[in-house]
């Protein structure tokens, strides 16, 4: 980790330490108020609850502190990415998303957001650049993609679509702003799914969008007022409280999936891997230069459906979950969700198991599974 991201993890615990004054508690409090005192000229007061609250502004501001950019608060990772789409986009623009990325904005925008007279179109992660971007109002890169872990270059696609006017967004919910920095690299803004690593625990869900254009931000924050796409103030004290354990609990699971990943490429069950950690992988080349982490996600395929399903079924230390990046590993079968990828294809998510005990209990369910 560099040194700036080293006194970025530093600071986070101590961001609030400067505004404490003596006998005020060091843990964030919970506001749980849907009201607040008003008497007389509201104008620079607290108003109601739906406008903003002072458990939302503490974990905006962790969250500002790590992406180095102003950040708004979400109840879930697509009430962030809905609400981008439908803050910035009008009738007649035209998105274009990853094929092989995360597959609800997918559905979002053909369902619903079609009959608002928004177009889209879908390009691999890998073949991102190819096709240009004339005529997009807005470009979303999803990298590495999920679950295939397939990577584009955000410093290219960025420069190159913004050049033809596009609005460039980035879902970094895979790698968090300690494994990848997308707004470093050129997008407009960053955006993630927090249930995931930020949080950690799997007991919330969560989002939040980061940018440094203070009117791309300032709309996207009067649309999260107007719709009342709002978190609760007890979500985000989980997160906050998440937050402060990110960048121990990131490294952990970054150092086990190198490791583990490398096993799984030896390993006589397993047909193929991909990692961007690995130096066979198609996308390491491209990764060491803009990843700072290799991530905690493993693609692993296995020989059939039914071996894929008794490997996650018969591992200790393999939660079957459909959501990654808790202190717990987990896995599933991605092709049930309709993913393009293998039947016998595993998005395996390192947690925070000890590596040896964690790798000795996989390598016991693939040899039995």
């Amino acid at each position: 980790m560099s040194d700036s991201q080293n006194t970025r993890a530093a600071r986070l615990s101590h961001l609030h330490s400067g505004d404490l004054e003596k006998g005020d508690p060091l843990s964030t409090p919970i506001v749980m108020s849907s009201v607040f005192h008003l008497p007389g000229d509201p104008a620079g007061a607290r108003q109601y609850g739906r406008f903003d609250n002072p458990t939302w502004e503490a974990v905006e501001a962790a969250f500002a502190h790590l992406e180095d950019a102003d950040a708004i608060a979400f109840p879930s990772g697509m009430a962030a990415i809905s609400s981008v789409l439908l803050a910035l986009l009008s009738t007649g623009d035209r998105v274009l998303l990853p094929s092989d990325g995360y597959y609800t904005p997918r559905v979002l925008l053909e369902k619903h957001l079609t009959r608002l007279g928004i177009r889209y179109d879908t390009r691999p992660t890998a073949s991102f650049l190819e096709g240009g971007f004339a005529g997009y109002r807005m470009v979303l890169v999803e990298t590495p993609s999920n679950p295939g872990l397939d990577i584009c270059d955000i410093k290219a696609v960025a420069e190159a679509a913004q050049a033809e006017g596009a609005i460039v967004v980035a879902d970094n919910t895979t790698m968090t702003p300690y494994g990848q920095r997308p707004l470093d690299l050129g997008v407009d803004l960053v955006l993630a799914a927090d249930t995931k690593a930020p949080n950690g625990h799997s007991d919330v869900l969560f989002g939040h969008v980061a940018g440094r254009d203070a009117t791309m931000i300032e709309t996207i924050r009067e649309w999260r007022k107007l719709a009342g796409v709002i978190p609760g103030p007890f979500e985000a004290w989980l997160v906050l409280r998440g937050l402060q354990t990110l960048e121990v609990r990131f490294d952990r699971m970054c150092s086990s999936a190198e490791t583990i990943a490398t096993r799984l490429a030896d390993h006589p069950a397993v047909r193929s891997v991909r990692y961007p950690g690995l130096k066979n992988d198609p996308s390491h080349a491209l990764a060491k230069t803009q990843m700072l982490r290799f991530g905690s996600l493993v693609g692993l395929t296995l020989g059939s459906k039914e071996q894929a399903e008794r490997f996650i079924d018969t591992c200790p230390f393999i939660e079957a979950t459909t959501s990654f990046g808790g202190v717990h590993t987990s896995a599933e079968r991605r092709a049930r969700w309709g993913d393009d990828v293998a039947e016998g294809f595993v998005r395996l998510s390192v947690g925070c198991e000890p590596t040896d005990a964690l790798w000795q209990a996989i390598d016991a369910a693939l040899k039995t599974a």
